[in-house]
């Protein structure tokens, strides 16, 4: 269902690059101990707080970065769960990692993201290889591959100065089944989406951004503003292919202040490249 426009020119950010705003947005430098720095860039931010998807691939790139630098051949991220314990700001960081396994098959590696000697994020990472291979059976959302011609360009709603993410991502979302954009409550909570990096293709490193790239699903329960993440896992499965990642956000259940999302990214040719779950603090309706 790929189409050529999606594995040439990424449209909206121009030829991809080996090296866009993402790669270097993700780039880790080791001090030589198990450490690393890194910086907090303000486009990928929400709210002026660093987005959840961006810390997730943090973590995962210093993880697979002390793999590869005790010499073992290159890896793919597998999983990556993080407990949010307070929302660091935009600046640098430093990312602790301990590896706790090192195995045949995988590795797992414990990583803290601390600023100004505060622990902001501690997740675990564990690395393997992806599979290469189509899946054998697969029960996915039926999406389109590209976004509609109604879908909305998020960078161009009123909004577009909170979700600075849309300077560095291209993200369309599906009006149909929105209803929180013309303020009516009662839609389903599922809502679809389209991203990808502007300026290079997708990564698996960019599908753990995919992940939690929708806005809060209970805005359609009126529930408008900030809704912190508390725990956040991500499973990645294959390496995406080139053009957009096709997004479906649902909520099992929403109790009190307390509500689950579930998203399911699949790449332009139809393949799962991520899940990723999360428990989360809806605003206040």
């Amino acid at each position: 269902m790929s189409s050529a426009a999606g594995h040439g020119d990424v449209r909206a950010g121009g030829p991809a690059q080996a090296g866009g705003a993402f790669a270097a947005a993700v780039r880790v430098r080791p001090l030589g101990d198990g450490t690393f720095t890194a910086d907090l860039p303000a486009p990928w931010t929400v709210g002026g707080r660093p987005h959840g998807g961006f810390l997730m691939a943090l973590l995962a790139k210093a993880a697979v970065a002390t793999h590869n630098g005790a010499g073992a051949p290159l890896v793919d991220p597998l999983t990556v769960s993080a407990q949010f314990l307070r929302p660091p700001g935009v600046g640098p960081v430093l990312l602790r990692t301990d590896v706790r396994k090192s195995g045949r098959r995988t590795t797992v590696v414990a990583v803290h993201l601390e600023q100004s000697g505060h622990s902001c994020v501690e997740g675990v990472v564990t690395t393997g290889r992806l599979p290469r291979e189509r899946a054998a059976w697969t029960d996915l959302p039926n999406q389109s591959a590209e976004p509609p011609g109604n879908a909305i360009d998020l960078s161009t709603v009123p909004s577009a100065s909170v979700f600075k993410l849309s300077e560095v991502c291209d993200v369309r979302l599906d009006p149909n089944g929105a209803g929180f954009l013309h303020g009516h409550i009662g839609d389903p909570l599922r809502l679809r989406l389209w991203a990808r990096p502007r300026g290079e293709h997708p990564d698996p490193l960019f599908a753990l951004v995919a992940g939690d790239i929708s806005m809060p699903v209970t805005f359609n329960l009126g529930r408008l503003g900030w809704s912190p993440t508390v725990q956040l896992t991500a499973h990645l499965r294959s390496r995406p292919a080139p053009g957009w990642l096709r997004i479906q956000v649902e909520s099992k259940a929403v109790h009190g202040v307390w509500f689950d999302s579930d998203a399911t990214v699949v790449d332009s040719t139809g393949r799962l490249v991520c899940q990723a779950r999360q428990l989360a603090l809806s605003a206040a309706g």
